[in-house]
């Protein structure tokens, strides 16, 4: 097989693995409801958590890493080096954030950064695994997630590790803000003052309103 041919079929393959649901499955089977419909309306771990039972994070965090891991270590399997392997890792990413069984409305990807990393750049995955765990320390994981895909290609830099560290870092900061600012397609404000203040609140905190405690709790009405 030819080295196109393994990078198309391992690309397809991953955007597939990476578009299964694992927090929506989770909400279903353990709880009967679409965690869409629940706090910030992600197909994450931190609704599984909120709404769904606090043990079934584990299993749906470590599918979840799993599902970008594996792959991206098949694309070094397969010989197509680092850059072919960050570009199958990134289309389950894809996947994760636009799944296509459901309807493109999915996570936010930070389970799946951490897989990608662990393979092609483990600094990377050790750093981000340090902000995450200062946001829930701190009670606000968004901010944290932002600042440490922010600094993450900085580290990068300091490792010379430009050739795959820094671009994984950049793409990884580029889908998180365009995957904040779309928010699942949840709707904008009207041009005006009230709309200007959503997206920078989507942009650097993952929410459409002031109260992080507030954001998490909402629930259909």
């Amino acid at each position: 097989m030819t080295t196109g041919w393994k990078v198309f079929f391992l690309v397809i393959g991953s955007y597939l693995l990476g578009s299964i649901p694992t927090a929506y499955l989770a909400g279903r089977g353990l709880r009967q409801i679409d965690v869409r419909r629940y706090g910030s309306g992600t197909v994450s771990g931190s609704m599984v958590y909120e709404h769904v039972a606090r043990w079934a994070v584990v299993p749906v965090g470590l599918f979840d890493v799993a599902k970008a891991a594996v792959p991206t270590w098949l694309g070094l399997r397969w010989g197509l080096g680092p850059r072919g392997a960050l570009l199958v890792g990134m289309a389950a990413i894809m996947g994760h954030n636009w799944p296509v069984f459901l309807r493109f409305t999915g996570g936010r990807g930070l389970a799946c950064f951490l897989g990608v990393l662990l393979v092609l750049f483990p600094w990377g995955a050790a750093w981000m695994l340090g902000a995450l765990a200062a946001g829930w320390l701190l009670g606000d994981s968004a901010p944290w997630a932002l600042a440490g895909l922010a600094t993450l290609p900085l580290l990068a830099r300091s490792l010379d590790d430009l050739a795959i560290g820094a671009p994984a870092a950049l793409m990884m900061l580029a889908l998180t803000l365009v995957k904040r600012l779309e928010a699942n397609r949840r709707p904008l404000p009207e041009p005006g003052n009230d709309r200007r203040r959503v997206i920078v609140r989507r942009l650097f905190l993952d929410r459409d309103i002031a109260s992080h405690r507030d954001w998490l709790q909402r629930r259909p009405e």
